[in-house]
């Protein structure tokens, strides 16, 4: 399944799974995190045959772009996708920041850290409360044109606020909260992205492990976003996916994310790692050849 998948309307093409990295480096969102374990998961990654990294200035203030910067310097970069976000100010408490000026010298700062003279995708990472966001996608389109940038992206922005950003027909991505138990976005985005041609990239596909089928019903209270009722049924709705996951000798991680992949609303699938065994599993759902009628009864249990 080495298909390649187009970014909107640009020369950008990704395979459906990549990594995403705020595991690596992201010392400031998780405990216990080692830069050893962030070096070999990114290395464990492009060797696995992952092109496209997915990475932000807020995972670890840099260090998450630091590391990648590093490791890619062994690497044929023309084969790599990457991705990178901006928003939270360093100068100004971390508050959101869209200004014309700050994406610019964010990006500046981003091509150093990454040690590259372009970035594939570039992602507003949260809308600001002030800058008109068609003013915001200028600025990158002008990076665009001055070769800095490949794709511009916006993330966590309303519906609202990403036909403003598209104004001028200039976005060509679009990531936000999605997975199986989070499908809010299959009204309030996926249509207008169909029509505009603007790719789609869920984080958190695995609900923050819950999808991987490790939890039982006594791990509830861990996901304060479900009440009992949907904590059980979304666990009844995971042992459905482990039958398939059986039949395709695979985890219901695996499944899971070869149902996104199957999707055809979503570009690329971006799960995170800790370690570079995590890795290896999820590249291993890339052989998972999901059936039709198997992709619409996952699809079915969850709804």
């Amino acid at each position: 399944m080495d298909n390649l998948i187009k970014i909107g309307n640009t020369d950008v093409t990704s395979k459906k799974i990549g990594l995403g990295t705020n595991k690596v480096g992201g010392h400031n969102l998780f405990d216990n995190l080692k830069d050893e374990d962030g070096y070999a998961v990114v290395k464990e990654a492009i060797d696995s045959g992952i092109t496209t990294l997915d990475t932000a200035f807020m995972y670890g203030l840099g260090r998450s772009e630091e590391i990648i910067g590093d490791v890619i310097q062994n690497y044929d970069r023309s084969k790599l996708v990457i991705a990178t976000k901006a928003a939270q100010d360093p100068d100004n408490d971390l508050k959101y920041n869209n200004s014309p000026e700050f994406l610019k010298k964010s990006v500046d700062l981003a091509l150093k850290r990454l040690k590259t003279d372009y970035i594939d995708i570039f992602y507003i990472h949260f809308p600001d409360e002030k800058t008109p966001k068609n003013e915001a996608v200028a600025a990158l389109n002008e990076l665009k044109q001055a070769g800095k940038i490949k794709a511009i992206g916006v993330s966590n922005f309303s519906l609202d606020q990403i036909k403003e950003a598209n104004q001028d027909g200039l976005v060509d991505i679009v990531e936000d909260n999605y997975s199986l138990v989070h499908r809010d976005a299959e009204q309030t985005l996926f249509p207008y992205l169909r029509k505009n041609n603007i790719s789609f990239v869920p984080y958190f596909p695995l609900a923050s492990g819950l999808l991987t089928g490790k939890y039982n019903a006594s791990d509830y209270k861990k996901f304060k976003q479900f009440t009992k009722d949907e904590f059980d049924n979304i666990l009844k709705s995971i042992a459905v996916v482990q039958k398939i996951a059986n039949k395709y000798d695979a985890t219901v991680a695996q499944v899971i994310l070869a149902w996104y992949m199957k999707n055809p609303d979503i570009s690329i699938v971006i799960p995170g790692a800790r370690k570079p065994a995590q890795v290896d599993q999820n590249v291993k759902s890339l052989s998972v050849e999901l059936g039709n009628s198997d992709y619409h009864v996952i699809d079915e249990a969850f709804e």
